[in-house]
């Protein structure tokens, strides 16, 4: 799987264990699996697998 642009030889990941190896904030990134968005409340059901191309956006404030 591919994540934001760094392979991962896993077999599979978690949305929500990757959030947490990177330290992110799942209320506040946007997710794309496979070129489609993924809604919030879908969040805690998503597991990378072998050959998934994910994109996570973080959004921060800022002035």
């Amino acid at each position: 799987m591919c994540i934001n642009g760094e392979n991962f030889t896993q077999k599979s990941l978690s949305l929500m264990e990757y959030l947490e190896l990177k330290g992110l904030n799942s209320a506040l990134i946007a997710l794309e699996l496979n070129g489609k968005i993924i809604p919030k409340d879908e969040f805690e059901k998503v597991v990378f697998k072998q050959g998934d191309k994910v994109e996570i956006l973080s959004f921060v404030g800022g002035g």
